[in-house]
């Protein structure tokens, strides 16, 4: 398998070298140059644990790491997770949540972080290399990513997180780890702020070179292989192809379903859930994606109004056209929107804006119903799927699957606000009292690039 960039200036990459490359240096997306066929894998799958699956998906994709090295590779990534299959599913009447919270850092980041870290250690060992990772964060990336590499002697990572913008425990997350090779930048701005510097730092090609940055945001394809894994595993546990519900900020966890639906899964279609921050409600509703004002809302991860993994749909949506995809880029970025000059037609793909009070409504009625606390992102995804069952009597025959990307215990407030009752969890309650680690900087690519060097020359 080799993979090339949505923007057409690189091509032919090794496995290896796309994981190490991260955004390419033509400042696309990678993606693979073939999508392989699993339809007739499906029966022979079904029965399979998540690691298990998720040893025979990945060498579809990474051919140039031994078989059996790369099982054990995976094996070691989940051997954290505190459930007995990775994920978890729980049935809510007519909706099932599939807990993807089980990991390290009680997010659906570490499905995919766990394992990018054996692969950064595994390739950089073998070719006697080193990295300096650079990645933005709205709450769960930095911690996850962190979490991944901490204590590497052959890695540095430098995140970036908006000031005042991440939950008070996901802050504490980063900023408590100890290890040396970790360095929390907090960024006077928003996220999209933080996204843009990354991008450019990543797009100063010398500058990447000489001091061999990577990166651990969706933009890595490794984190997007990684999810698809669970979007197969769950959709072979019903009898008839799934609705997938996903809590969407990034656009990477919802193109990984995307990916899944074409490799062959029985996905039947794929709900879009936006929280205030609805620029992709507004695409699949018009064909305009237009940027707008952040809105600071109680789902913070989901605080974006410029999704990075968008690029890799719009690529398969132009049919692979890289000229029609950059010209497309160019205009967003000039202007501020871009059209394709109508809604999609697409059966496949929806989207639905939820507003706070549908937000709370969702978790207050959830924990009525059923005494099961949803955290306010997945509670996004589970109203929007209430209402696209409702809406139409097609979708009601279709299992309905909301992504569940959190533990309610990383968002007590909003959680005591909607239930009367604040979530607790002995990984989180351990963090109050350590001391915390972080840089504030202006919202400003020099200074940013000056601390790396600053801390790297330290090191």
């Amino acid at each position: 398998m080799k993979y090339k960039s949505t923007r057409g200036q690189v091509s032919g990459l090794s496995f290896s070298d796309a994981l190490l490359m991260g955004l390419a240096s033509d400042n696309g997306l990678l993606v693979p140059e073939t999508i392989p066929d699993v339809s007739g894998k499906l029966d022979l799958w079904r029965n399979l644990g998540f690691v298990e699956l998720a040893q025979e998906l990945m060498p579809l994709f990474i051919d140039d790491i031994d078989s059996e090295v790369l099982r054990g590779l995976v094996a070691d990534s989940y051997a954290s997770f505190n459930h007995e299959d990775v994920v978890g599913i729980q049935e809510l009447g007519d909706i099932t949540v599939l807990e993807l919270f089980h990991g390290p850092t009680l997010a659906f980041k570490d499905v995919a972080l766990q394992l990018l870290g054996k692969l950064f250690e595994h390739v950089l060992g073998q070719r006697q290399q080193r990295l300096n990772i650079l990645g933005a964060t709205s709450g769960d990336t930095g911690s996850a990513a962190i979490d991944g590499v901490r204590g590497q002697k052959n890695v540095d990572i430098f995140i970036m997180y908006p000031k005042g913008r991440v939950s008070p425990l996901q802050e504490l997350q980063m900023t408590t780890v100890a290890d040396n090779n970790v360095h929390c930048i907090e960024l006077e701005g928003s996220f999209d702020d933080c996204q843009n510097i990354m991008k450019s730092v990543f797009a100063d090609a010398d500058y990447k070179a000489k001091y061999q940055l990577g990166a651990v945001n969706s933009v890595n394809w490794a984190r997007v292989l990684a999810q698809i894994v669970y979007y197969g595993y769950a959709s072979l546990r019903h009898s008839e192809p799934s609705i997938f519900c996903v809590p969407t900020g990034n656009f990477g966890n919802v193109f990984a379903a995307y990916l899944a639906k074409r490799m062959g899964f029985p996905i039947n279609h794929l709900l879009v859930a936006t929280n205030d921050n609805d620029i992709l409600a507004r695409f699949f509703a018009t064909g305009t994606y237009a940027r707008g004002t952040v809105h600071q809302t109680i789902s913070p991860a989901m605080d974006i109004q410029v999704a990075s993994n968008f690029e890799r749909f719009l690529y398969y949506h132009f049919d692979q056209d890289s000229a029609r995809l950059t010209q497309f880029m160019e205009d967003f970025a000039g202007q501020g929107e871009a059209s394709i000059g109508a809604p999609p037609r697409d059966d496949l793909l929806s989207s639905i804006a939820v507003n706070r009070d549908q937000t709370l409504q969702a978790m207050r009625d959830v924990n009525d119903r059923f005494s099961y606390v949803l955290d306010p992102h997945t509670a996004v995804g589970y109203y929007a799927a209430k209402c696209l069952v409702e809406r139409s009597s097609e979708n009601a025959k279709a299992p309905v699957v909301v992504v569940g990307t959190a533990h309610p215990a990383k968002f007590p407030e909003a959680v005591a606000e909607a239930t009367g009752s604040e979530p607790t969890h002995p990984t989180l309650s351990a963090l109050r009292g350590l001391p915390k680690r972080s840089h504030r900087l202006p919202c400003d690519i020099d200074a940013v690039k000056a601390y790396l060097i600053s801390s790297l020359e330290a090191d």
